[in-house]
């Protein structure tokens, strides 16, 4: 994971790059490829402040920081009035970790360990609550595209607001199940040991600098989306499905790789599903809020495609995982899929 900190050199071109005026194609991937390290150092912060606030409080950090980089790029997003961009990067990184990651992860893993076993319990957990996550935005959509055109936007936006609210709850329910009910958790908790490499004041200081480092690169890396779409012809939706998801979690992904390869499904099933479930109950819900405060109101209704593309890849991923058992040909099949997909939203037309 260190050899990604390399990276952070890109930080102070990217400045450089973007007071000079340069080309945005060059702006755009300088800072694209800056926010990755700086997502590394930001969830290796979260984790170092989670050891010294205890494995409860700190499970619960992990829970809700996890994806702090990429809601602070969603966020930058949603302030210069992407939602297009914003609603493709919350789909972009449900099908990425479900497909892409955990594909991986199967992949890698079955070809070195073979078959591979992990708790079915809690996968199933894991799977029925993506099953929710995914009704949750598919019924605003649904309920947007049956009423008349140019009518009900103000019962859209209301429908939204509640489906947000009742997603959160769940989210929170989950997280109450998984740290004070869940055995399995309980018993993970009794054998952690980990110790700290950073003081907590460190841990706190490089939080807040890298967090203010990460909205200033979300800001040059938004402001060079629209130029980068024409110059390259590429849509705003295909840039959030694919790009914007990878620079915000490539660390993340990293690990549930490496940890499947080293036949720990149990953390990799958890890293990969657990992170979409993040996306879709807690960052796509708290957008929704934010957007309201910003003076950029976004509802949950999404693409018919979309909400397609996440179905699909909600299924598989629950089929995959519900028998306790992987091997490598899952995992190429997950990966086939989001290749599927991906090809299919490049060649869809703005």
């Amino acid at each position: 994971m260190k050899y990604l900190y390399f990276l952070l050199v890109l930080v102070p071109v990217a400045v450089v790059l973007e007071l000079l005026h340069a080309g945005p194609l060059w702006i755009f991937f300088a800072s694209a490829l800056a926010l990755i390290p700086l997502a590394a150092v930001l969830g290796k912060a979260t984790e170092e402040l989670a050891i010294h606030t205890g494995p409860r409080v700190g499970g619960l950090l992990n829970a809700t920081l996890g994806n702090a980089a990429e809601l602070i790029i969603t966020i930058v997003a949603l302030t210069a009035g992407l939602d297009e961009l914003v609603k493709a990067s919350i789909t972009g990184s449900i099908l990425g970790n479900i497909l892409i990651v955990l594909g991986f992860s199967l992949l890698l893993g079955g070809i070195r360990n073979g078959v591979q076993r992990f708790n079915r319990t809690e996968a199933g957990v894991l799977a029925t609550m993506l099953v929710l996550a995914v009704i949750s935005i598919a019924i605003p959509t649904a309920f947007s595209g049956s009423i008349r055109a140019g009518s009900g936007r103000a019962d859209v936006q209301s429908l939204s607001d509640g489906v947000a609210v009742i997603m959160i709850v769940l989210y929170l329910l989950y997280l109450l199940y998984t740290f004070f009910f869940s055995p399995y958790q309980q018993q993970a908790v009794g054998h952690e040991a980990e110790k700290a490499g950073w003081s907590m004041p460190i841990a706190l200081g490089v939080l807040a600098v890298v967090t203010a480092a990460t909205v200033g690169m979300s800001e040059i890396l938004v402001g060079a989306v629209e130029p980068i779409t024409k110059s390259l012809g590429w849509t705003e939706v295909f840039l959030g499905i694919t790009i914007i998801p990878l620079v915000g979690n490539v660390a993340e992904h990293v690990v549930g790789v490496q940890q499947a390869y080293k036949n720990n499904m149990d953390l990799s099933m958890a890293i990969s599903l657990g992170s979409s479930l993040q996306i879709a109950l807690f960052v796509a819900p708290v957008l929704v809020f934010v957007s309201l405060l910003v003076g950029h109101p976004m509802s949950l209704v999404f693409s018919t495609f979309e909400v397609v593309a996440l179905i699909a890849a909600v299924v598989i991923g629950a089929v995959v995982s519900l028998d306790g058992e992987s091997h490598w040909l899952e995992g190429a099949q997950l990966v086939a899929v989001y290749c599927i997909i991906a090809a299919a939203f490049f060649f869809l037309p703005a």
